[in-house]
């Protein structure tokens, strides 16, 4: 038998196999974006923008990230992303406090890791319950956390305000409890659990937690153990909000009680990833820059228009309203919320840009 020849096998091979790999334009663009962040970011942004911008911003995306796993790729609704989010904080505190020496990444890990494990309690009941008594049962679980830290003063150091304040922010001896420090901090964690749900959505488990939001009943019949698919949601998603809320505390505010996680910080999170677009972690990004820079130039659009005649009491009732009708408007008309409009906008210009998005289409919870 004559082997086939170099020759030979370059005619055989796929063109791609011959021209080698080349990046597309979105991941090229990406790759620019993830610079100006690292780089260029931390040397020309002020205070002002690290802490009323962009700061809030990587956060609420992360908790949007972790909202959007349970609910955009698993089907499982909940309206108790605050909670979780306040079990990793008091967590995180707690680690950091009683265990002298204890690095700070490693404790946010171990706080997100307790918040997981609170997850999966939660989500016990997601195997006999769905849709509205799923809801029902997570926001019980909204008010337990909250009554929880507030009632026990152990969990807050016995402050008698019920605040806990950040520990020393630092990583390998460096001081980051600067603002450029904080957000370097912060944009790191959130680039690494980034690149974790990626790969996460498109594994295995992936598909089973979108075989379940597609119809349970039939990825049962195929075999999927439905039980362990959503309790490994429920932890998956709580880790990721369990770590936003230990970033949430330390790194933007430096201090928080219980109450700072109460229903309206869960409600921000649901809207971030309904007008962001469910079942796509680009919509997570998306939807927090839009709730986090709507107000901001609602803000300012005032300040030029009004020349600040308008009592801020109203410019944030106005806000609601646009909220409101942005909710209806993309449950009813796009559920893919912003990260499929653009995505369309794209294709009209005859660009696809792929970073960061879905391996499948989303299908509405229900």
């Amino acid at each position: 038998m004559n082997r086939p020849s170099l020759t030979d096998a370059a005619v055989v091979a796929p063109p791609s196999a011959t021209r080698g790999w080349r990046p597309r334009p979105a991941q090229l663009a990406l790759a620019g974006l993830l610079a100006v962040a690292w780089l260029v970011v931390p040397a020309v942004a002020d205070d002002y923008w690290f802490s009323a911008v962009l700061l809030p911003f990587l956060v609420l995306a992360l908790a949007g990230l972790g909202l959007n796993l349970l609910t955009g790729y698993t089907g499982q609704l909940s309206v108790g992303s605050a909670a979780f989010m306040a079990v990793g904080a008091f967590a995180t505190y707690n680690f950091s406090l009683r265990l002298p020496g204890l690095p700070l990444l490693a404790s946010l890990a171990l706080g997100g890791g307790v918040a997981a494990l609170f997850g999966v309690l939660v989500g016990l009941p997601s195997l006999r319950i769905k849709g509205f008594y799923l809801i029902v049962s997570t926001l019980a679980a909204q008010f337990f956390v909250q009554w929880v830290f507030v009632k026990f003063g152990w969990f807050s150091n016995y402050s008698s305000s019920g605040v806990i304040t950040a520990p020393k922010l630092a990583v390998a001896g460096i001081d980051l409890s600067a603002p450029a420090g904080r957000y370097l901090l912060t944009l790191g964690v959130v680039c690494v659990l980034t690149l974790l749900a990626r790969n996460l959505v498109r594994s295995t488990t992936g598909r089973h937690w979108m075989a379940v939001r597609d119809m349970d009943t039939a990825a049962a019949s195929l075999g999927i153990p439905i039980l362990r698919t959503k309790l490994l949601a429920f932890a998956v998603s709580s880790f990721y909000l369990g770590v936003a809320g230990a970033l949430w505390a330390f790194a933007y505010l430096g201090t928080v009680e219980a109450d700072g996680f109460n229903l309206n910080r869960s409600f921000q999170v649901l809207f971030i990833v309904i007008i962001g677009g469910l079942g796509s972690l680009a919509g997570s990004f998306w939807g927090a820059a839009f709730i986090v820079l709507f107000p901001i130039g609602l803000s300012h659009a005032s300040d030029a228009l009004f020349a600040g005649s308008i009592d801020p009491g109203q410019l944030e009732n106005f806000q609601r309203i646009v909220f409101g009708l942005l909710i209806i408007g993309f449950l009813v008309r796009e559920p893919d919320g912003l990260a499929r409009l653009l995505h369309r906008a794209a294709d009209a210009l005859g660009r696809r840009p792929r970073a960061l998005t879905g391996p499948a289409p989303h299908r509405r919870p229900g």
